[in-house]
């Protein structure tokens, strides 16, 4: 009986607001949310519960003009793995895997996946030290148990920076088959409601 008189007053106080709280959103029919650990605390991700949600902005964007925001190919390089939203939430919670935000910072602060490790797609290939990787006189020595398994995203299906700094980490010696790259990015992770930084 308490279970139905909290759940009569979530809706009216749904309705009072205006949103629309007809069903509940899952991540997955078993899984409300997810808990990621971070620097900062543990972040949970689920999805945004008002069933009446729309994008707005340039998230809502579907014909922008080639070049620059030219369709991505499903794989950017030739050995990496193409990922959707639970292999990304799933990498997100193993602790030997990094989720990198290949954008450049005015983009990653206007709002990013939680957990993720801004490391934009200029400066990736100078970075694999953070990855596990060796510094050489030459650049990285990248081999051994140590690499980190690694995700890259950046704004959606119709943005290259996650595909550049996959080939550039490639060239530099990082093993493409270290690289995950969740080719949905920002736009089809906000589509779906998902969790947000700074929102």
């Amino acid at each position: 009986m308490k279970r139905k008189a909290i759940t009569a007053a979530a809706i009216m106080c749904a309705a009072a607001s205006g949103a629309a709280f007809a069903d509940p959103v899952g991540i997955t029919p078993n899984m409300m949310a997810a808990t990621i650990e971070t620097p900062s605390g543990p972040i949970e991700i689920s999805r945004i519960q008002d069933n009446a949600n729309t994008l707005s902005g340039d998230w809502a964007l579907t014909s922008r003009p080639c070049p620059n925001f030219c369709i991505q190919p499903m794989t950017p390089a030739e050995g990496v793995t193409t990922i959707g939203e639970l292999e990304l939430i799933a990498m997100l919670q193993d602790p030997n895997a990094m989720v990198l935000d290949s954008r450049v910072k005015p983009d990653f602060d206007g709002g990013a996946i939680p957990g993720a490790i801004h490391m934009p797609y200029t400066e990736a290939a100078d970075r694999l030290g953070e990855l596990g990787c060796e510094p050489d006189f030459e650049g990285f020595i990248c081999e051994g148990d140590d690499i980190k398994t690694v995700a890259l995203y950046c704004n959606g299906p119709w943005c290259g920076q996650s595909p550049t700094a996959a080939r550039r980490m490639i060239e530099a010696g990082f093993p493409a088959e270290k690289i995950h790259y969740y080719r949905g990015g920002m736009q089809v992770w906000r589509m779906l409601g998902l969790s947000v930084t700074g929102e």
